[in-house]
């Protein structure tokens, strides 16, 4: 009855705060950051540790469940979720809400610490970050051709694309799925080093010492100053195939090539992706925590156009995956909605 009364006796008044509501509520609208999911992120904590040729079992006993051990005395965790892969262990901890993850991650670095010294010594040190639960990309490039390899195509978007689209407003980073980057593979003959009196530490050291490039000081005069450098000569698969490994008692040296196979490939050959049934690679987009996803998505859309005009005739930039599109559905039914709402209060 207050508000009612108020109105009729003062109209202006009335009138004036009905405005100032209503410019209230459309600065509020225009600033409306637009989610799929509420923006309530748990703390979460990852330790990634790389330990190069050990099999998942030994990386279950000797790396993940030392560390997992450790990591469970914590206070505040709700669940610890473990990977355990060839070479690689992977650790998830989810702490409460009302953890602070700065404190959070500040106490794993601390049990991690505690226990490093029972790892084996040839594991890489633990990568401890703070992961948001949004840094999954909400936005997915097929790049595909019909003429090239995966190797070509993260080569290409490595070198021209990726950069284009990470300086997008909104955009966090540009991940590349299925990444197949050009690697130097060496296959050896346990035959021909058995009979040669090497073994694959020899091998291991030859590359080491050989296949550096260093600084080697500079030239200064009266006038000018120029940097000296020993420039790597193994570029090639021929040049690593004459890398010495070894002479022998007589003198005769023993190249690689003697020894092992060698060949340009990937580094890694236990992921490939195909889209369409064509050798394809990924592009995935990461917002930031505080942009909005549909203004990275028109932004990464627009910057696409821009590309398509550069890229070769053999190459197919297109959308794979697109989550602005619910997001989208639903605002329309907002506006619906709303729209049919006011016909009917109107009626």
């Amino acid at each position: 009855m207050f508000l009612s009364d108020l109105s009729i006796k003062r109209p202006v008044f009335a009138t004036v705060l009905n405005l100032l509501v209503i410019i209230v509520g459309i600065v509020a609208f225009t600033r409306l950051e637009l989610r799929e999911y509420p923006d309530i992120d748990a703390p979460i904590v990852s330790v990634e540790t790389s330990y190069t040729g050990a099999s998942a079992e030994i990386i279950e006993t000797r790396v993940t469940k030392i560390l997992e051990d450790s990591i469970a005395g914590i206070s505040g965790v709700k669940s610890i979720d473990s990977k355990s892969s060839d070479g690689f262990s992977s650790i998830s901890v989810e702490f409460n809400l009302d953890k602070d993850i700065e404190e959070a991650a500040n106490d794993v670095r601390d049990r991690v610490q505690r226990v490093q010294s029972k790892l084996p010594d040839e594991v890489d040190s633990p990568q401890i970050s703070k992961v948001d639960a949004n840094t999954r990309a909400l936005f997915w490039i097929s790049f595909r051709s019909p003429m090239r390899d995966g190797l070509a195509l993260t080569d290409y978007a490595t070198r021209y694309v990726k950069d284009r689209l990470s300086v997008v407003d909104g955009v966090s980073r540009v991940q590349i799925g299925g990444e197949r980057r050009y690697a130097m593979r060496i296959w050896l003959d346990r035959v021909g080093l058995a009979a040669r009196g090497l073994t694959v530490t020899d091998v291991q050291r030859a590359l080491l010492s050989e296949n550096i490039e260093l600084p080697a000081g500079r030239i200064e005069s009266l006038d000018r100053e120029f940097s000296v450098r020993v420039n790597r000569v193994y570029n090639t698969v021929a040049d690593f195939g004459n890398l010495v490994i070894k002479r022998g008692k007589d003198g005769y040296p023993v190249r690689l090539k003697d020894v092992a196979k060698v060949e340009r490939g990937a580094e890694n050959e236990r992921t490939e992706l195909h889209y369409n049934g064509t050798a394809s690679i990924g592009l995935g987009i990461v917002k930031q925590s505080n942009a909005n996803t549909l203004d990275v998505i028109r932004g990464v859309k627009a910057e696409m156009e821009k590309i398509k005009a550069t890229l070769p005739k053999d190459i197919i930039m297109e959308t794979a995956f697109d989550s602005g599109i619910f997001i989208e559905e639903s605002v329309h039914e907002v506006y619906f909605t709303s729209a049919l709402r006011c016909f009917l209060l109107f009626l």
